[in-house]
């Protein structure tokens, strides 16, 4: 039953994931601090971070977004 929820949960996700752009993601998550960590390339050799409100942090080398950090991330999805 856990698995069927979680396919549908992925399949729910593709349409965001997609619009995205990315030809690879790769999806990190320490559940000991609570952090997803989303990379776009890998490896990422970001140069900067911008950090945007509510714990999020995108990772920059240039302008180019190459990953996403989300801190607190059962809070935010809690049901």
């Amino acid at each position: 039953m856990a698995a069927t929820t979680a396919i549908k949960e992925i399949f729910e996700a593709l349409p965001h994931i997609k619009k995205v752009g990315a030809k690879h993601l790769w999806f990190d998550f320490d559940e000991e601090a609570d952090v997803l960590y989303i990379s776009l390339e890998r490896p990422q050799r970001a140069t900067d971070t911008d950090i945007l409100e509510n714990g999020v942090f995108l990772r920059l080398r240039g302008k180019k977004v190459v990953g996403v950090t989300i801190t607190g991330i059962s809070k935010k999805f809690r049901k």
